[in-house]
């Protein structure tokens, strides 16, 4: 859905209490004004919805006793924190950003960690790595859309694909939510010894045809 720019007259304080609204929403004039007007008309803009699905991951994560999670309404990311099992309990935190889908994902999926620890560093690149080789080899043939994958010093990023069907704002956030929660379990089974990489390929194959959608 594009965006036209229109010329509105508007009362000088209407226009101060939208700003001072706008501020402690953090959030522009224009997309308060937006919001407004399509709640008003019953209509879920893009933006909305991704708040709603960002809102449902963090009420979904919260009884979590492993991740944490962080969002701020009006937002179109969040982040979750979580803590590895590795000597001096470094964390890992993982920024979700959701966006109008219009190309073949609805946003992507950050892992950032931060540590001096040449070991941790190779053992993490590591998990990365085989993560990808096996969604490539079970979950991409099942896929309409591509996902894309990037690999930094000290962070991986993969694309979230769309839905392979038309889903709810719960269902997705749900889908995000068992996504995050799969890949923090298996890479803190795989940093200290729990799983090897066989065991993490199977535990992602029974999530992967348990779960009704597929992103």
């Amino acid at each position: 859905m594009g965006k036209t720019l229109y010329s509105l007259m508007l009362n000088e304080d209407v226009v101060r209490e939208i700003d001072l609204l706008a501020h402690k929403s953090g959030t522009s004039r224009s997309n308060l004004v937006n919001q407004i007007l399509a709640e008003y008309v019953n209509y879920t803009t893009p933006e909305r919805r991704i708040s709603e699905v960002l809102s449902a991951i963090e009420q979904l994560m919260t009884p979590s006793q492993e991740i944490v999670p962080f969002f701020a309404p009006n937002s179109q990311s969040m982040s979750l924190k979580s803590s590895l099992e590795y000597k001096y309990r470094p964390t890992v935190k993982y920024e979700v950003e959701l966006d109008r889908g219009d190309g073949d994902a609805i946003g992507r999926l950050s892992v950032l960690f931060r540590t001096q620890s040449q070991d941790l560093i190779h053992r993490m690149t590591s998990f990365f790595r085989l993560w990808k080789q096996i969604e490539d080899a079970h979950l991409a043939p099942m896929l309409q859309s591509e996902i894309h994958y990037a690999l930094y010093d000290g962070k991986f990023v993969r694309s979230i694909s769309i839905p392979n069907r038309d889903c709810t704002t719960g269902e997705l956030a749900q889908a995000i939510s068992d996504y995050i929660t799969l890949f923090d379990r298996q890479l803190k089974n795989y940093l200290c010894g729990r799983a090897d990489s066989r065991s993490v390929e199977i535990a992602y194959y029974n999530h992967l045809h348990q779960t009704a959608i597929l992103i």
